[in-house]
């Protein structure tokens, strides 16, 4: 059976470094999982590989689409899963790497076709919960849905709303559609390796790296961008706001820098929450190891 190895964990833990290194190593080539990276326009803010790595070693998933259109999981799963399928054919080994844990979920476990959303039933549930409150909501899934709602919290109104959504879209529950849909697990030999490090560790490198991406000049590549007609998703890549606000004049440059420090760090801790939760991940903690090292540790487990 044929092996694909993942490489995850949060912003700043040294996943491209280490998956390029693995890479050459193993003749593969890269998949990104990384919902900016597909970016065209962005790659300072949004840490892609060198020109070097990508020189190297020929990556996937990376300047695909312009920052003006929408790029989602959907579209990620179909294209990602059909070029894994077609290397893996030609007897190429796969690496995937990146820190967006929905995509390395999509991916490693599927995600049923025509999950998309329901905007105006979504807001009918919304005003229903203001209303009424959200028990109403959870009384309703736990009926239609019992399976789904022993998983999700009575508190929980997104994941809530996104189950009966499913069962309004068709007529099924998200519970028996999730089991419908199959991800690379269910073909082939997944690894799953994750970097991690102590929290003041990883937050110096953090702040290093945005220090970093003032030096090379993210002050005028976010000037461009604003240029552009942003699609939604791009928006929210961090940086754009924070560093618009130092070209408004709203905040100092250094008071820019520090609010994109903080949130780099949040969205680092999300990320950990996220892919703490996946038991298969086998954990390397970064400290006081090079990409090489990390190379070897990965090499020795498979």
């Amino acid at each position: 059976m044929s092996r694909i190895i993942f490489i995850v964990g949060s912003t700043a833990s040294g996943k491209t470094e280490a998956a390029f290194e693995l890479a050459k190593e193993l003749d593969a080539q890269i998949i990104s999982c990384d919902s900016m990276l597909v970016y065209r326009e962005p790659s300072i803010i949004c840490s892609k590989p060198s020109r070097l790595m990508l020189e190297q070693i020929k990556h996937h998933f990376i300047d695909i689409v312009s920052a003006e259109e929408e790029y989602n999981v959907f579209k990620y799963y179909a294209e990602a899963c059909a070029k894994i399928q077609e290397l893996l054919a030609r007897n190429i080994k796969v690496i995937v790497c990146g820190g967006t844990g929905l995509y390395a979920k999509a991916l490693c476990d599927g995600i049923f076709e025509g999950a998309g959303k329901n905007q105006a039933f979504r807001q009918s549930l919304e005003k229903r919960a203001e209303k009424y409150g959200l028990p109403v909501l959870y009384k309703e899934l736990k009926e239609k849905d019992p399976e789904a709602a022993a998983k999700i919290s009575g508190n929980d109104l997104k994941r809530i709303i996104r189950a009966l959504e499913v069962y309004e879209n068709f007529g099924q529950t998200i519970s028996f559609k999730q089991k419908q849909a199959q991800g690379l697990s269910s073909k082939f030999e997944v690894r799953l390796f994750g970097l991690t490090a102590e929290r003041p560790v990883l937050y110096a490198r953090i702040n290093k790296r945005v220090d970093s991406m003032l030096d090379q000049g993210a002050v005028e590549e976010v000037k461009n961008l604003l240029k552009l007609d942003l699609s939604i998703t791009a928006k929210k890549m961090i940086g754009i706001s924070e560093i618009s606000s130092y070209i408004k004049g709203e905040l100092s440059k250094e008071e820019a820098m520090e609010l994109m420090k903080k949130n780099t760090r949040n969205f680092a801790k999300r990320q950990l929450t996220w892919f703490k939760k996946d038991k298969r991940i086998d954990w390397l903690g970064i400290e006081n190891l090079n990409p090489k090292d990390i190379k070897d540790t990965i090499l020795s487990k498979i």
